[in-house]
């Protein structure tokens, strides 16, 4: 729905350190206990590496399952993963980005079993030949080498249960056939996605709280088909189609706004109530293809990449907001002021075309040399429109709309991006090895509007060019002892959802606005690590982000026309809000104890923010609100274990006990109060089947509480409740000949473009 803009904002802008575990809604989170005879999880170069194919820690899980089980990696919301001190992770399988949108990418993670992985990287800080925006990392799935004819697959059903029920369900199947390799999924599910908020600010002698419900269905339904054939013993030809539906319609949102006014001595002058009423109906579709060529040069691993790819996005989303005079108990009969209905109908349509090319040149003397392009053309088109009415009485005593007064906004966008890259890496000798390389962008978008009000708005031109360098080095100092130090300069750039410069009306007097002059910002990344005997590790790590592109809480005291009387409204405005650092330290410690029985992954840091910004003004509409500041620092503890408990000799019972920490910390809107969760889970494996209970959040105390005092004299504060305590019960079963090796998953030359659609 349109606030899930502001909740994400609220959710993500502050938990980039958090490492929230939240189970999968589908499937089990237990993992089998890790056989240690081996370098399970080390240090690699400019990368973390966790072995599982030694182990049966794949057995009846998905690939999602594992990487929440990964050392350094958790998932916020059960869709997107995350890597400690970064704001995001990519995925790539074979050193090649998945071609998935979001949605997609996050159902292929939890249909793909995870018997076919061989290992898992985690790269903290990308190399210049990566196409990653600000302190994204990136998670490499190694699957395994073994080939064999044949067909395999799996299905799964899955039921969960919250305040609502939902359920899903997946198939998927791959084949090859001597040099044909065909890769096949499809998946869908029903499901209500439940929230109960608390939204209160004050200015002045102005107090407004809103309190309610929203509740949104969704029906899903996509999937993938991949092909790939060898031509010859050194060429690929691949073809790639991703599809994916989402159909939410009536969406509701069901608040009671309560306007509470006060004299100088905070004495209670008089208070006004309003019901909102929203219902929405809203519909995606994301289609993607990709056309893949691979030329293989030499035995040294020398290669030569094209791909092409077209991206096809369209959202159409439609809204009817009503906010009418009620009493305390919401009623809103018997009054003979009634309110205003407000309709909007809020369509995005995205087309991108993207090329990349790429030649790797490995030489004899361990020395690799890496040179590429991409280029980039999207075109978005957000032809929004806006009415409002006044509701009266009329002369028979019936409810009427009247006042009709409409905001058309035509709001198209082009952009242009050229890149190139050039990266060198030597390994020096068996103890130490660097890489140095560097990134080129050319940036060229033109914004345009139909009718907009003002001229300013009529045309938004952007040209700017960014110089993006990388070095790292690692140096094992012994078997025992492994220190490496990166850094990174990225740029990210706004998602087209920000630049269309739409507003969503929550109530009368709460609404969210996106903003078509938000630029790139840049982050500039330093890590130093250090590894003991492959169990132990210490992260430092330092961010530093100019022009930050976040949500800020705008707020302003006025007087309505209508009533004559004072009333406080609030805006979160998307723009850049001055610069931020992150500061952390974290120790972790991955290991198996009892011969097995025990699987620890514990983590224990530090975060330290510093805030940076100020704001009183629209940048899109001009509206002076009170100034806004956010200049304040804040120290944070987090804490993860996740744990796994081999309960029988045989390896088929597995109970999984799980548990985050995470202090209060100052991000963008506020003061984000503490979080925890503890989630449990038991499985058991049997034969081709997997039976699997997730209990998650079982104390209730994963509630997203953040508050804000300004020195005016300003509040703000937000509680959301997602629901997040659920049971899920789940079945999988394999079929088919498990040895059969995945067809190769392409990296598509769009990915990057996809990335800015959520």
């Amino acid at each position: 729905m349109k606030t899930t803009i502001l909740i994400a904002a609220i959710f993500f802008s502050g938990l980039t350190f958090a490492q929230e575990k939240k189970q999968d809604s589908v499937k089990t989170k237990s993992i089998e206990g890790v056989t240690m005879t081996k370098q399970v999880f080390k240090k690699q170069s400019d990368r973390f590496v966790y072995d599982v194919a030694a182990s049966p820690v794949a057995k009846g899980n998905t690939t999602f399952d594992l990487l929440k089980q990964t050392p350094l990696l958790s998932t916020t919301d059960d869709k997107t993963l995350k890597i400690t001190g970064k704001n995001n992770a990519l995925i790539y399988i074979n050193g090649r980005k998945t071609n998935m949108d979001a949605e997609s990418l996050t159902q292929f993670l939890k249909n793909t079993p995870a018997e076919n992985i061989q290992k898992i990287e985690v790269i903290t800080v990308p190399g210049s030949e990566f196409q990653v925006e600000s302190s994204d990392g990136i998670i490499n799935i190694v699957l395994k080498k073994k080939m064999s004819d044949g067909t395999s697959g799996n299905m799964r059903m899955s039921n969960s249960q919250n305040k609502y029920n939902s359920s899903n369900a997946s198939f998927s199947v791959n084949y090859r056939k001597d040099k044909l390799g065909i890769n096949a999924n499809l998946s869908g599910g029903e499901n209500i996605n439940p929230q109960t908020y608390v939204l209160r600010n004050r200015s002045g002698n102005v107090q407004n709280e809103s309190v309610g419900d929203i509740d949104d269905p969704n029906k899903n339904l996509g999937g993938y088909l991949n092909v790939d054939y060898q031509l010859n013993d050194k060429s690929n030809l691949a073809l790639s189609w991703n599809s994916w539906a989402n159909r939410s319609y009536n969406s509701t949102i069901d608040l009671l706004n309560t306007i509470t006014r006060y004299d100088n001595n905070d004495n209670l002058l008089s208070t006004d109530y309003t019901r909102t009423k929203n219902k929405e109906n809203a519909r995606n579709y994301n289609n993607s293809l990709n056309l893949n060529y691979e030329l293989k040069l030499d035995s040294l691993g020398s290669k030569f990449n094209v791909n092409a790819a077209y991206l096809n996005y369209k959202r159409f989303q439609y809204s009817d907001n009503n906010t009418m005079i009620s009493d305390v108990a919401g009623s809103t009969s018997g009054f003979s002021r009634t309110g205003k209905k407000i309709i909007q109908d809020i369509p995005q349509v995205i087309n991108n075309f993207s090329g990349t090319v790429d030649y790797i040149q490995k030489f004899k003397n361990d020395f690799t040399a890496s040179i590429g392009g991409n280029f980039n053309k999207t075109k978005t088109d957000n032809d929004t429109k806006n009415y409002t009415y006044d509701y009266i009485y009329n002369d028979a005593g019936q409810l009427q709309l009247v006042n009709l007064t409409t905001d058309p906004n035509h709001f198209i966008y082009d952009e242009s991006i050229y890149g190139a890259y050039l990266t060198l890496e030597k390994k020096f000798s068996d103890k130490f090895s660097g890489k140095i390389g560097a990134r080129y962008e050319i940036t060229n978008s033109l914004g345009t509007s139909d009718n907009a009000k003002q001229p300013e708005y009529q045309r938004i031109e952007r040209n700017y060019n960014n110089f993006l360098p990388y070095l790292s080095f690692n140096y094992a100092i012994n078997d025992k002892n492994n220190i490496s130090y990166s850094f990174s300069s990225r740029m990210r750039r706004p998602s087209f959802w920000e630049l269309n410069p739409v507003k969503n009306i929550i109530t009368q007097d709460n609404y969210t606005q996106n903003n078509p002059f938000v630029k790139a910002s840049s982050t500039y990344n330093q890590e130093l690590t250090y590894m003991y005997k492959n169990s132990y590790f210490l992260i430092l790590n330092h961010t530093y982000v100019k022009d930050q592109i976040t949500q800020v809480p705008l707020q302003r005291s006025y007087i309505d026309p209508e009533t004559n009387q004072k009333r406080v409204q609030l805006a979160y405005i998307r723009t850049n809000f001055g610069d931020k650092q992150e500061m952390s330290a974290m120790l972790g410690v991955q290991k198996s104890l009892f011969k097995q029985y025990l699987t620890l992954n514990f983590n224990a840091g530090v975060q330290h923010n510093i805030n940076n910004g100020t704001l009183n003004t629209d940048p899109t509409t001009g509206q002076v609100f009170d100034t806004y500041i956010n200049d304040r620092k804040s120290t944070s503890l987090v804490i993860t274990s996740n744990n796994t408990l081999r309960l029988d000799k045989k390896k088929t019972w597995f109970l999984g006990v799980n548990f985050f920490y995470v202090d209060q910390q100052q991000i963008e809107l506020g003061i984000l109060k503490d979080l925890m969760s503890l989630d449990l889970s038991i499985k058991k494996n049997w034969n081709d089947w997997t039976f699997a209970v997730n209990v998650n959040d079982v104390l209730r105390t994963n509630l997203v509480e953040i508050e804000d005092f300004q020195s005016s004299g300003n509040y703000n504060y937000i509680r959301n409740d997602q629901y997040r305590r659920n049971l899920t019960v789940s079945i999988t079963y394999n079929f088919g000949n498990q040895k059969v090796k995945k067809v190769r998953d392409i990296e598509s030359a769009s990915d990057a473009i996809k990335n800015r659609t959520r």
